[in-house]
Order: structure tokens, then C-alpha cells, then sequence
């Protein structure tokens, strides 16, 4: 799947596939936001687990109306302020955040596309951290070839990929395809900035 044809396939996911794409870009971010929250010792990454955990189950329950207005006053009780903080994990922290409010605000107005822009985000996510991490002192021109052949950019377009694919190929968001599409995001606790919640 070239880059065209995965924008195309991104443009094409709608209803409870787009909402599972976003909540599986979520997922992966997630361990950015547990270990940011863990390092300052802030007492929310477990709530905001029990908050993915509940966007996770609107992909086979009806929610009551108010009940996704809810979890979005949650959500943005737990995310951090990015001008509060100087540490650079405040960012992809942050990052996450908006993956899940774009999930869960699928779930409640399904007929803005919003996969498209959540790609895009998690993949700046990757970039600005290599960037961050290992651009110090490069030219532009040595920065793209870094960020092009970065083992953390290809896990992360090929993740993608493999993402769009599943959904796109599922009928119904059956109890174990949800479980096996939480399982890849998931990713045995490592994160799209390769880092690990077991670590």
C-alpha cells in the first residue's frame, strides 16, 4: 500500500471502523501518557487506563447520550497543560489526549472524519521525538534522512498500514476482533516513541 492509496483508505473509514482506528492510535500512545504521568507522580495514568478501557467498549454498546460528554470532561480533567510543564514528555503525553478525545468524538458525531488528521498527528508524535532526541546539529537534508529510514518512523507507517487494512477488511466489530485490534495497538507495552511500560 503506497502513501496514496493508504490517504484513500483513511478518507473511506466511517462509523465504528474509523472510531477503532482512532482508539487503536490511542492505544498506542498510550504508555507515553502512563510513564509522563508516573515521572512526575501524578495519580492519572490509571484513570485515563479505565477511560481508554470505556472508549474501548462503545465500539459494541449503545452509550447514553449523556454518557460521551462525560468521558470527554473526564478526559479533559486528566490531560496535562503543556505550558506547565518543561519536560519534553508533556507533549506526546498530550498527544495521546487528543487521540482519545478524537475517538471518543467520533463515537458522538460520526459524520466528521476525523482518521485522517489523528494519522497525521501520530506520526508527528514519532517525528518530533526523533527530532528531539537524535537531530541535534543536523541540516535539513540529513534531518528527512534521518526521519525517512528511522526504525520508529517505519514501525509507525507500517502499523498504520496493518491497522487500516484490518478494519477495513472487518464486517462487525465482533468481541474477538476488538480483542486482537487491541492487542496490535497495544503492543505489548511499547509505545510509537518506542518506549516501554515495562521498563
Amino acid at each position: 500500500m503506497n502513501a496514496n492509496q493508504f490517504l484513500k483508505a483513511l478518507e473511506q473509514l466511517h462509523g465504528w471502523r474509523e472510531c477503532a482506528f482512532l482508539l487503536a492510535l490511542a492505544e498506542r500512545g498510550f504508555p507515553n501518557y502512563a510513564l509522563f504521568a508516573d515521572a512526575l507522580g501524578l495519580k492519572t495514568g490509571a484513570k485515563m487506563r479505565q477511560l481508554l478501557d470505556l472508549g474501548w467498549n462503545l465500539l459494541q454498546e449503545t452509550p447514553s447520550e449523556s454518557a460521551i460528554p462525560q468521558l470527554l470532561a473526564k478526559l479533559e480533567s486528566l490531560s496535562p497543560d503543556v505550558d506547565a510543564y518543561d519536560a519534553y514528555g508533556v507533549y506526546p503525553a498530550f498527544d495521546f489526549c487528543r487521540l482519545l478525545e478524537q475517538a471518543l468524538l467520533c463515537r458522538l458525531n460520526p459524520d466528521n472524519h476525523r482518521a485522517s488528521e489523528a494519522a497525521q498527528w501520530a506520526m508527528e508524535t514519532v517525528l518530533k521525538f526523533i527530532e528531539v532526541s537524535e537531530g541535534d546539529g543536523l541540516d535539513d537534508d540529513e534531518l528527512v534522512r534521518l526521519l525517512d529510514q528511522h526504525a520508529l518512523m517505519k514501525a509507525d507507517k507500517a502499523f498504520q498500514r496493518d491497522l487500516v487494512l484490518a478494519v477495513k477488511r472487518q464486517r462487525v466489530p465482533t468481541v474477538s476482533f476488538i480483542a486482537e485490534l487491541r492487542q496490535l495497538a497495544a503492543n505489548d507495552g511499547v509505545s510509537n516513541l518506542g518506549i516501554s511500560l515495562n521498563d
